[in-house]
């Protein structure tokens, strides 16, 4: 059982109000986290998780508090607003894509994929341009990584350019349990974790990182990396060049066990 801990202050940010809700609301109705857990259809972590600013909420989530808590809609109409605040406005209709895929293939040339990025891994890459929102902007990497969870779950297929795993970002206290997820991630027979070596100098990934999200109905989408904002590509011919630039990659890096033995060495070196 996660322990209650408490709660953060509501005026840092939309999610910490929110989150400081949730806590005010149950507080004054006697309720435990355990017992406002089962009212509302989630657990006691993922609600512990809510409170403390971990985790940005779903609008079921939402809707299933005031249920609980009988507050008339409170919490739903809180969430469109937490939503915005934590996600930029561009990114939402990817971050619904990507909810529905599934299969996911992306590729990155300088960080982890946000959706195998830990929590420390996630604070340090966002730290250095000084958001005024950087707790909530880690909970909200975090939050997407939900969809690896349960058994309908995305197929996943991951390739780096090693000069991901050279970055040591944060420092071998961050990149240390960094590769580690990386390597528990891979265990899973429904992902796929590929490292295009160092040698190989020039390849199909060069002009940026990208993700190709695949679905039961309906054609692939493609999503571009851009400096300031990303872009979903739905054009056909763009799709294939994807495609083709992914099997390039694919055909360029080492295989799933060689790249885990590659991790494997990068993480040992960490500590020498």
């Amino acid at each position: 059982m996660t322990a209650e801990t408490e709660e953060p202050d509501p005026t840092e940010s939309l999610l910490a109000f929110f989150a400081s809700e949730v806590t005010r609301v149950r507080t004054e109705l006697g309720l435990s986290q355990e017992k406002t857990a089962k009212l509302a259809h989630t657990t006691q972590s993922m609600l512990s998780k809510i409170e403390n600013c971990k985790r940005v909420p779903s609008e079921d989530l939402a809707i299933d508090l005031d249920a609980a808590f009988g507050t008339r809609g409170h919490f739903t109409r809180l969430y469109p607003l937490v939503l915005r605040f934590a996600y930029p406005s561009w990114f939402l209709p990817f971050l619904d894509l990507e909810r529905d895929a599934t299969s996911v293939r992306t590729f990155e040339s300088q960080l982890i994929p946000g959706l195998l990025q830990t929590e420390q891994y996630a604070r340090a890459v966002f730290a250095p341009v000084r958001p005024d929102n950087l707790e909530a902007l880690v909970a909200a990497r975090v939050t997407r990584q939900d969809i690896l969870e349960g058994e309908d779950r995305p197929r996943l297929w991951v390739i780096i350019d090693e000069q991901v795993l050279i970055r040591h970002v944060g420092g071998a206290e961050v990149m240390g349990p960094q590769l580690e997820r990386l390597l528990s991630a891979g265990e899973d027979p429904r992902t796929v974790i590929q490292v295009v070596p160092q040698r190989v100098a020039v390849h199909a990934g060069l002009a940026g990182p990208f993700t190709v999200l695949g679905f039961d109905e309906g054609p692939d989408v493609l999503y571009v990396e851009g400096f300031s904002q990303g872009r979903i590509a739905l054009d056909g011919a763009e799709l294939v060049d994807a495609a083709r630039a992914y099997d390039l990659l694919r055909a360029d890096a080492l295989s799933h066990a060689e790249s885990a033995r590659l991790i494997g060495a990068h993480l040992e070196g960490l500590s020498t």
